[in-house]
């Protein structure tokens, strides 16, 4: 039980330890004429990732791009299920399954509101790794990282401005009000169990 809870965030920590040593460079991909494109980049020239080489940088495609989330610090990349009700453990246990959940009742990218995603619970303890592994790295963003929301073939820029971890009956962030584009993801914390949650917040950049 203790190998199936804790194997993952092991996992990924160790990806994120071995990207950051050979300066691996995640790239989001831009919809142009309907097809991805990749921006022009500097491609880093970490000394590990030559010395094995490894290619230095990673095309991340939204897996949907009529709802999906990519966060290229840590690799994320996901579908987003619209549209799920947070109150409801049945529905919302197999959105997780599928991917990201996003909360009925909050607004969508480009509609200027306050937009909450989460992929943060479970059924029992020993499940924690079956439902949270997309998230396990978000408390490694800080100020001013990127989040990529894709929404009906349209890119969405969201800069990271702060988090904070909450009891996981404080559920007034759910109904935050804003008067402007606001995103929060939420994940268990810490790592591998569902006594806190963590909040992410960011704000869509200007285009």
């Amino acid at each position: 039980m203790i190998v199936k809870t804790f194997w993952q965030p092991v996992k990924e920590e160790l990806i994120y330890f071995i990207n950051s040593r050979i300066e691996k460079k995640y790239v989001v991909g831009e919809i142009r004429n309907s097809k991805f494109e990749i921006r022009n980049e500097e491609k880093p020239s970490g000394l590990l990732a030559n010395a094995f080489h490894i290619n230095p940088v990673e095309i991340l495609t939204p897996v949907d791009p009529n709802f999906s989330i990519v966060i290229p610090k840590i690799a994320a990349n996901a579908k987003v299920q619209s549209n799920i009700d947070a109150s409801n453990q049945k529905i919302y246990l197999d959105a997780l399954n599928k991917g990201v959940a996003h909360t009925l009742g909050t607004a969508f990218p480009g509609e200027g509101g306050h937009i909450f995603l989460f992929a943060h619970s479970t059924d029992y303890f020993w499940n924690v790794g079956t439902y949270n592994a997309i998230f396990y790295l978000l408390y490694k963003l800080e100020k001013n990282d990127e989040v990529d929301l894709f929404y009906k073939g349209q890119r969405y820029v969201y800069k990271v401005i702060g988090q904070e971890v909450v009891d996981p009956s404080q559920v007034q962030y759910l109904t935050r009000k804003t008067n402007r584009e606001f995103l929060t993801l939420q994940t268990c914390w810490p790592l591998g169990t569902t006594l806190k949650r963590l909040l992410i917040f960011a704000v869509r950049v200007a285009e």
